[in-house]
């Protein structure tokens, strides 16, 4: 008899969930609920590959949601009393976890006190635990980091140039995220690449409502865009990514501003909604910016443009590449960010074929680089999966 995995992926904005068999990866039901704390929350899952629509109220938050979703799951009896473990994935660990763990109270404990550094992610995903845990109190539940992947970079990446008794005494330094969805789409790359992973230089670019690149020398992350919290880096759908230290001091001294006021700004009204002031959807903006609004276009021309500077920055450093791969939801979806990107380092021997860049979207895995350009893959990510697997390593 199949055994199931429960995985559950809390987002800033979404909670993906999934029955998912280890082994295989197969997942005879999953779905998505998105647009959480709007005007047009929704929820869908598909099952044996009918899609269905659920109901959720208006201005829904993660708890009422997690709520629905576990009404929903238990309808499917033959499935969900085959499930042995729930996999949760949790974004920051600190240097509390390096790797999947059992989660119990001191866990908790552990991840309570990283919520600070992950401010719109950590404590949704301890909703979706303490949720999941009422749900399914007789299970094993299993916590799987974003930060655990990037454990392998050196000191000389992961280090600011702070006091470095910042470091020994408050673990300030660079984390990293996403590291399911960069550690899955690697391994992907690799075989697609027919290369063992270990000999792979690979950039690997998850760009989303949360974006981040990394860099991966030898099969090893060596560097990655976010840091000590999910906001450095890459323009993100609302986070600011980069910008000069000194403009919260600004912001708190000058223009009157508190400190939560400026985590607020920073995290929650930057990014592509703050330049567009009009929305952090990618899909949006693209048909604002086709229609002619300027302001949706600088969006996307500045989200566009940092990530062609990363891109540039780790090509200096991963060595001779083997391959450039897109993911997440826009990385996967958008042919217009992949293609302007791109045209923007053919001199550095990247090309794409316009074709198979409009082919590649909507679930769709594969090359879509021209003849004689360095490989460059869209991958649709598969975090989950990852997340299962480490999960069954808990059960007994």
């Amino acid at each position: 008899m199949d055994q199931y995995v429960l995985v559950l992926n809390c987002g800033s904005s979404s909670i993906k969930f999934a029955i998912i068999e280890a082994k295989t990866g197969t997942s005879p039901l999953h779905g998505l609920a998105e647009n959480l704390g709007t005007a047009s929350s929704k929820l869908g899952f598909s099952y044996q590959h009918k899609q269905h629509d659920g109901e959720l109220p208006v201005n829904t938050d993660h708890q009422q949601a997690l709520a629905v979703i576990a009404d929903t799951l238990k309808q499917f009896e033959h499935l969900s009393q085959r499930i042995v473990a729930v996999g949760h994935r949790v974004v920051h660990g600190g240097e509390y976890f390096t790797h999947s763990t059992l989660i119990n109270e001191q866990v908790i404990h552990a991840i309570e006190k990283t919520s600070l550094m992950a401010p719109l992610h950590n404590p949704v995903n301890l909703t979706g635990i303490n949720s999941a845990q009422n749900a399914f109190p007789h299970l094993p539940h299993i916590a799987v980091f974003d930060t655990a992947f990037f454990q392998t970079m050196p000191k000389h990446a992961y280090l600011y140039a702070l006091p470095y008794e910042l470091y020994q005494q408050h673990n300030i330094r660079r984390y990293g995220f996403h590291g399911t969805s960069h550690y899955y789409v690697a391994h992907e790359a690799a075989k697609a690449l027919k290369k063992a992973l270990g000999n792979c230089n690979l950039i690997t670019a998850h760009l989303g409502n949360g974006c981040s690149i990394a860099a991966i020398r030898q099969g090893k992350a060596i560097d990655t865009s976010l840091g000590f919290t999910p906001l450095e880096g890459l323009v993100m759908g609302t986070r600011c990514g980069d910008i000069d230290p000194s403009l919260p001091t600004y912001l708190i001294e000058q223009l009157g501003y508190s400190a939560s006021e400026v985590s607020e700004l920073l995290n929650k009204a930057s990014g592509l909604l703050g330049i567009s002031k009009l929305s952090n959807d990618c899909r949006v903006l693209e048909k604002q910016a086709n229609e002619g609004n300027q302001q949706a276009k600088l969006a996307l021309d500045i989200f566009i443009y940092r990530l062609v500077k990363y891109i540039g920055a780790y090509l200096a450093v991963v060595g001779p590449l083997d391959a450039l791969v897109f993911t997440g939801g826009i990385g996967e979806n958008s042919a217009y960010i992949r293609e302007n990107t791109i045209n923007q380092l053919q001199h550095l021997g990247l090309e794409l074929d316009a074709d198979k860049n409009l082919e590649m979207r909507f679930g769709q895995s594969g090359l879509i680089s021209h003849t004689g350009s360095k490989p460059i893959f869209a991958i649709a990510t598969n975090e989950e999966w990852v997340i299962a697997k480490d999960a069954m390593l808990y059960v007994h």
